[in-house]
């Protein structure tokens, strides 16, 4: 953005570094504006959150707990996103991951087959009703809000951002939800991310207006025997996705991040046919980097591949 001149500010929130940057011509004040929302949605709706919404869903599993319509609208969505993926994107993982270590110290042993198929009987969005103002899960289900509510506080604060006249900025939350404000297409943003198992290839794109969502392993794993076993499980097998790298640009930063982590888990094959049922619903673009490396991308999306 040649000539603007910026501020920015970073705060933790979501178990992740977010960075607001704007105009420089806008007063401090507007980040505390800005984070006040995140702040909101991190206390009223992560799962991690005592108290929360969400929190209250899983303690009271079994059982009706009451909600409020912000909370009804992301389940709706993570449901419809798991219907449309096949069951490949599922908010009700969480007995998987505490299967597979990544909510104790020491884990010593891969899950056996046995294990992941008793887990796995948990792990079913339909167990999710909503009945009005009121959500429940199956005795036993658990949900996590790690693969949406960033992104959807996100998109409430970038909401928040056009309110406040700010038409130009860039929200880089915690690497994985890049969302760019530009006032026309002659100033997007360049984008890039990393092959994670091969730092000289980069994968970049120009945005405007637009979210670039990532899901890989390289961040969060568990390593067991020497072998590294990244978090994001498939629903349908229990195990962990072999894949490197999904991206996806959309107008949504809740859509991209359900995307990216539901196309994380397809193959090669599967990806496409898959990408392209998202797409033509939501209007989201991407690709994958399989676990040999390969570059697999829809039709739309418009990226430059560096060695």
């Amino acid at each position: 953005m040649d000539g603007q001149l910026y501020k920015a500010r970073t705060r933790f929130l979501f178990h992740a570094h977010i960075r607001i940057k704007i105009p420089a011509s806008f007063d401090d004040a507007v980040f505390g504006r800005l984070f006040a929302v995140l702040e909101f949605f991190d206390r009223r709706y992560n799962s991690y959150s005592a108290g929360s919404y969400t929190e209250r869903i899983n303690r009271q599993a079994g059982q009706f707990a009451e909600v409020d319509d912000e909370t009804v609208s992301m389940l709706a969505q993570a449901v419809s996103f798991s219907e449309l993926s096949g069951g490949a994107y599922d908010i009700t993982v969480m007995p998987l991951l505490r299967l597979w270590g990544f909510y104790k110290d020491g884990m010593t042993v891969v899950p056996t087959v046995q294990e992941v198929a008793a887990v796995r009987d948990f792990v079913d969005y339909r167990g999710i009703e909503i009945a009005g103002k009121r959500a429940r899960i199956r005795k036993g289900q658990e949900i996590v809000t790690g693969s949406f509510l960033k992104a959807w506080a996100i998109d409430r604060m970038v909401a928040e951002m056009r309110a406040m006249g700010i038409d130009d900025g860039i929200v880089n939350a915690g690497g994985s939800t890049i969302y760019a404000l530009a006032p026309d297409a002659s100033q997007a943003w360049d984008v890039s991310v990393a092959d994670p198992l091969d730092d000289g290839k980069v994968y970049s794109v120009s945005l405007c207006n637009q979210c670039f969502s990532t899901s890989s392993q390289s961040e969060t794993y568990v390593t067991i025997a020497g072998r590294r076993y990244g978090h994001i499980l498939d629903p349908r097998s229990g195990y962990p996705s072999p894949n490197r790298l999904a991206c996806m640009v959309s107008d949504s930063c809740a859509v991209g991040d359900m995307a990216s982590t539901a196309l994380f888990n397809e193959t090669a094959e599967t990806f496409s046919g898959r990408m392209a049922a998202i797409s033509r619903q939501y209007g989201v673009e991407g690709f994958l980097v399989d676990a040999s490396g390969r570059c697999i991308r829809s039709d739309g999306v418009v990226f430059t591949e560096t060695v």
